[in-house]
């Protein structure tokens, strides 16, 4: 079983139908005992990182989440939060990941929105996705390259698109919302 964890920050309803699709079960929660019994953890998010960060706080799932052993899936914003800091709202996230969150500069239309290609995968995340695939995007704010980069990709510079430490692994884009390459991503974490 897959557990979503539920706090409020954005639409999981596309999330919920591409695993329905890989024919597996999910469960949106915010309950700490089912989300540490599921064999695997989606961490998504849309929106503000301030109010995600005060909404984990308020539940206490800013304390479960970094001592979550089994594969945790952290997308968009899920992603994000799972680094020391952000720009956005100058707020602290989880601290799984080392690294601070920056915002693109004025060079380029912020937020990036629609697909961009992803490459120089470091992962099994990755088994079956060609080099250069693209993946659907929707960011004002990325991680800079950094040890936990395991997939990078192009807009105002090179960046992380895809991090890992340990259990946690984490995607900047919307798999969900990425065609055949994103449905192959969600089945190599659900086989992890």
């Amino acid at each position: 079983m897959v557990a979503i964890i539920d706090y409020d920050a954005g639409n999981v309803r596309s999330l919920q139908f591409a695993l329905e699709r890989l024919g597996v079960a999910s469960v949106l929660t915010s309950d700490p005992e089912v989300i540490q019994a599921a064999e695997k953890v989606i961490f998504p998010g849309q929106g503000a990182a301030a109010s995600a960060m005060k909404k984990l706080k308020q539940t206490g799932l800013d304390q479960l989440i970094p001592q979550l052993k089994q594969p945790v899936l952290g997308i968009c914003l899920g992603m994000q939060l799972l680094c020391d800091t952000t720009e956005e709202g100058e707020v602290n996230g989880l601290g799984i990941i080392p690294g601070k969150v920056v915002r693109f500069s004025n060079k380029v239309k912020v937020p990036q929105m629609g697909w961009n290609t992803i490459s120089n995968f470091q992962s099994p995340l990755f088994k079956q996705i060609k080099e250069d695939d693209f993946m659907y995007l929707v960011h004002s704010f990325y991680v800079p390259l950094c040890d936990a980069t395991i997939a990078q990709s192009d807009y105002d510079g090179t960046y992380s698109v895809a991090l890992q430490k340990d259990n946690f692994y984490g995607v900047q884009f919307h798999p969900e919302k990425s065609s055949k390459a994103g449905s192959q991503l969600l089945q190599n974490f659900l086989a992890l």
